[in-house]
């Protein structure tokens, strides 16, 4: 009697089982980290704007009101594939706001970058002392340096 090679029906079953579990544990870690390095960009958006704010602070102790305050162009023309403004206000905060579409519980959040004053420097947070400008933006999808 001849042996047939190959595999059963059952160990089919198993293979086809154990895939999907993999599946159903990876997607949800993979659509986590593809949202947090869309938020990314919007940190890398704040550069120009958290320069404009120690250039002012610097030259005149004070915070200006508004973008053109600090001599950037309006909130809603400093944006990226996934921010729609990055506005600096009073306090020299500046406030990141994200797209409607981003994913997940992210749409439309908003990140609250707060400078505080050392020694004559600005130092920047995600948040101010009081804890009241921490943004919508859920933690699970801040950078590392903004989470809770």
């Amino acid at each position: 009697m001849e042996q047939q090679k190959g595999f059963t029906l059952i160990e089919l079953m198993i293979v086809i089982a154990i895939i999907g579990i993999l599946a159903i544990v990876a997607i949800p870690v993979y659509l986590d980290y593809t949202i947090r390095a869309k938020v990314s960009e919007g940190m890398h958006l704040t550069a120009t704007a958290k320069l404009a704010v120690s250039e002012l602070y610097s030259s005149t102790g004070t915070f200006a009101a508004d973008n053109s305050g600090y001599g950037l162009p309006a909130a809603s023309a400093i944006r990226g594939n996934s921010v729609s403004t990055v506005g600096a206000g009073t306090n020299g905060d500046i406030t990141i706001t994200y797209n409607s579409y981003l994913g997940g519980t992210a749409n439309g959040k908003t990140i609250v970058l707060h400078p505080t004053t050392t020694e004559g420097t600005l130092v920047w947070t995600c948040d101010d002392s009081a804890g009241t400008l921490n943004g919508t933006m859920p933690g699970k999808y801040r950078p590392p340096n903004c989470r809770p």
